[in-house]
């Protein structure tokens, strides 16, 4: 480890893994800070096991880059499905070879991973963040750096950092859900989507205690074919321990109902609860706000996407609370919109850009924006970025993009 780096990225998810590795390729030396015990995010930390937003309904797949040697190291491990319609398209992977594949592709590009580590402060000269501290076991220690990617998923570092940043969308934000896997279900149960829903809906008109979502994904997972379900829905503020502490226990509530639930279907006597989370999936927090926002119209219409420098292709999902129905809204032709660099810059910040669901869009964008596949693509462009960046250097959006395609990326005009 040095103490300053070109390029610091906060947060180790799929938004963090593509900023640092797409930073590097540019040619930037660059440290990745994350909180947990190994990289992937809500992808192995949350039992968030599909990636999203990489395919258009028709499955013709738009982000690539990063996210496609991800999917590489995948398939070779056979961790990984087909893309697969749910309720749009995705597909389901095995979060210990997540684990695996994010390291071996940080340590090839040559990024410096830092594990275990809190950023717990944020220094700010002028408007420019100049450096973090970090705790760990052994104490806090201070990393400088010429410019900053938040991937946290909180925006923390913008916060801590004195970026401008705001809490949702008009005060509100998306519901959390957390993840939770059921095994001893043979292949052959007819326990679907469907059929799972129709069980809950019947057991909360009985009186079932401790039932919320009766509707959610659900799919079946590769190489342990367990059940991967997300109906245990919280609202909370992922901002508060406290908030997120009395929420996750309701949610391993919620799990326990569901399991009695499963049990008394056919198939589903032997099922037991493999994991749950351990972290509630969270969706929605701060935003880092931008020098543009992505709306809403913009992502159900979209337009060229020549100045885009990351795709999106996941409808707006939007989980308005407990209990209440899932809101889709599916996108017009071609499938797939385009994000520009100024809804991943900082307003007043200019050395700090975002990426994941930190960026800047309003209630409906930031319901597609979210998922772990447009992450890939914001994360590595926010990287890319931010290379670039070092030194006060202005950046412009073909240069950019120019970089990205050289890196894999696939950005149409």
């Amino acid at each position: 480890m040095i103490d300053h780096y070109d390029v610091i990225v906060a947060g180790g998810g799929s938004a963090g893994i593509a900023a640092a590795i797409g930073a590097r390729r540019a040619g930037a030396r660059v440290l990745l800070i994350e909180r947990g015990a190994c990289l992937g995010g809500a992808a192995t930390l949350r039992n968030v096991v599909t990636y999203c937003g990489l395919y258009t309904q028709d499955l013709k797949q738009v982000v690539f880059g990063v996210a496609e040697e991800m999917l590489a190291g995948l398939r070779e491990l056979g961790a990984v499905t087909e893309p697969r319609k749910l309720m749009a398209v995705a597909v389901v992977f095995d979060p210990e070879a997540v684990k695996r594949v994010a390291d071996e592709l940080c340590e090839r590009a040559g990024v410096d991973v830092l594990l275990h580590s809190h950023i717990c402060a944020a220094v700010r000269e002028g408007e420019r963040i100049v450096g973090v501290q970090v705790t760990d076991h052994s104490g806090i220690h201070e990393y400088c750096a010429d410019t900053f990617v938040d991937a946290t998923g909180e925006a923390d570092l913008a916060h801590l950092g004195g970026a401008d940043v705001r809490y949702g969308n008009d005060g509100k934000v998306l519901n959390g859900t957390l993840g939770v896997r059921f095994g001893g279900i043979p292949a052959d149960a007819p326990i679907t989507r469907a059929s799972l829903s129709a069980a809950l809906r019947a057991a909360k008109v009985a009186g079932t205690p401790g039932l919320s979502g009766t509707t959610g994904l659900i799919a079946r997972m590769p190489v342990s074919g367990d059940l991967i379900t997300y109906l245990a829905d919280e609202e909370y503020d992922a901002r508060s321990a406290a908030d997120t502490s009395r929420a996750e226990r309701g949610g391993r509530g919620q799990a326990q109902a569901v399991l009695q639930v499963i049990r008394a279907m056919p198939g589903g006597a032997s099922g037991y609860i493999v994991s749950t989370g351990p972290e509630l999936g969270t969706r929605e927090s701060r935003h880092v706000i931008g020098l543009s926002q992505l709306t809403e119209k913009e992502v159900l219409e979209p337009g060229p996407t020549g100045d885009a420098v990351a795709l999106g292709a996941w409808p707006i999902e939007s989980h308005p609370g407990p209990g209440m129905p899932v809101e889709w809204m599916y996108l017009g032709e071609p499938g797939y919109y385009g994000i520009p660099l100024d809804v991943l810059r900082s307003r007043n910040t200019p050395n700090l850009f975002a990426a994941g669901r930190t960026v800047d869009g309003d209630r409906g964008a930031g319901a597609s924006m979210r998922v772990m596949g447009t992450a890939f693509a914001t994360g590595q462009a926010a990287g890319v970025a931010a290379a670039f960046a070092v030194g006060g250097t202005d950046i412009e959006t073909t240069t950019v993009r120019r970089e990205l395609e050289r890196q894999g990326a696939w950005l149409p005009d």
